[in-house]
């Protein structure tokens, strides 16, 4: 017998217990991102690779190790997207979209890296991604923190996560702060980690970053990047702290905060948890001005973040108390072949005149006892019975399957729908 086929390592299964979770935090991102007049835009799943050599560097991890590349039949590279800041930046590009124009922007949807799998890092994983447009003041930086403050505060997560915030200035004032820090770090080679020497002559700004203990102290001493930050970034930064300060917003500044992709400058933050073990970045973002230059379009501002969903629902499943809707609100137990036919008409009805009521209707038929069976572990909260003798009464029997403080009744078709809509 031949072996089932089984998924890809690192991609992995929603099951049916599992999607109210998905869909809730779907809805709460939805409803928070509509508060603030955010537009979404829906983009492909495959780009041409050359957007992501150009947009993320091709001597970082992910152009270097991680994308999902392979050449289609007309002999073009093409990559299952790593990350949607590219993507959503090409596609504004295309369509003309930053023409003296100003956007807040939000997709939603699988990313690819080919990493080794672990819990929170899949290679498929579920990103939000937010992408503004056009504003170079510091207030739609502090937008976007406030946008995910109050979305850990709908999900009652907010006591989980703490906000860290650095700036990497501007490009120029960065490359100023490499060969300081490349200086630094060659006086330490004997200190280094197999990984930091590789990135000492490729990225060395991400030895900042680095998860090795060994290397805390050697990271410490390193040269801080706000030393050679120049006036304007120095006020932008500035800027949005007092925002985040007047507003309440708690946060941590860390100097050593860099992200792993080229293209940012000036902000940077991240929010964090200690609830997820080494996978403790849940979102992260900042600005990146000169992307949209490096892409072919006219200079122009631009910052975003993007959350991963598999780390926001873990660190939701830490909780107890979130209320998630009932996947069935009612359902209909039909026994008899006139209830059947007649019960098949009803479901319609109670449909039309309660819109939004999940009523499931048993189908394939059974005895009363397995039906009862079915409609208790649905999870609906009430059943409707309808059998031969109460289709020749116009009746319907409604019985409460979670309130032990109402009692099954006997009651006219339209009287049932009285009903459950007063108990919705």
């Amino acid at each position: 017998m031949a072996n089932n086929i089984q998924a890809i390592r690192g991609m992995h299964d929603v099951l049916p217990e599992q999607t109210p979770l998905w869909q809730y935090a779907e809805l709460c991102i939805r409803d928070v991102l509509g508060a603030y007049g955010y537009s979404e835009i829906r983009l492909p799943i495959v780009e041409k690779t050359e957007l992501f050599k150009r947009s993320i560097g091709e001597v970082t991890d992910i152009v270097e190790k991680e994308m999902y590349t392979f050449d289609d039949r007309n002999g073009d590279s093409l990559t299952l997207r790593p990350e949607g800041t590219a993507g959503c930046l090409r596609a504004c590009l295309e369509h003309g979209l930053l023409h003296n124009q100003v956007h807040r922007l939000w997709y939603y949807g699988p990313m690819y890296r080919h990493e080794r799998p672990q819990k929170g890092r899949y290679r498929q994983f579920f990103q939000l991604g937010v992408e503004t447009y056009g504003m170079a003041g510091p207030d739609i930086d502090a937008e976007l923190i406030l946008i995910m403050d109050r979305l850990w505060k709908k999900l009652g997560i907010r006591d989980k996560v703490r906000l860290q915030l650095n700036s990497l200035g501007t490009i120029a004032e960065r490359i100023v702060y490499r060969e300081s820090l490349v200086g630094y770090f060659q006086g330490q080679l004997d200190q280094l980690d197999e990984d930091s020497l590789r990135r000492l002559e490729t990225n060395p700004l991400r030895i900042l970053d680095t998860k090795n203990p060994a290397m805390r102290q050697v990271v410490a001493n390193a040269p801080e990047l706000m030393d050679y930050l120049g006036d304007e970034s120095r006020q932008h930064f500035k800027a949005i702290t007092t925002i985040l300060d007047d507003l309440g917003i708690g946060y941590e500044i860390n100097s050593r905060l860099v992200r792993g992709l080229d293209y940012y400058s000036k902000t940077v933050f991240e929010w964090v948890t200690d609830e997820l073990g080494s996978q403790g970045t849940v979102c992260a973002g900042g600005r990146y001005d000169g992307l949209i230059e490096q892409l072919g379009g006219k200079p122009n501002h631009a910052v975003g973040f993007a959350m991963g969903m598999e780390r926001l629902l873990a660190l939701m499943e830490t909780l107890d108390n979130v209320q998630l809707a009932r996947p069935v609100d009612v359902y209909m137990i039909r026994v008899g072949e006139t209830a059947e036919q007649e019960g098949m008409r009803f479901a319609e009805t109670v449909r039309n005149e309660i819109p939004g009521l999940k009523l499931q209707v048993n189908c394939g038929g059974g005895s009363f006892k397995s039906q009862f069976k079915k409609a208790d572990k649905s999870g609906a909260e009430f059943a409707i019975i309808l059998g031969d003798d109460e289709v020749s009464r116009g009746e319907v029997s409604v019985k409460p399957l979670r309130n032990s403080e109402l009692e099954q009744q006997n009651m006219s078709q339209q009287q049932a729908i009285e009903f459950l809509i007063e108990h919705r």
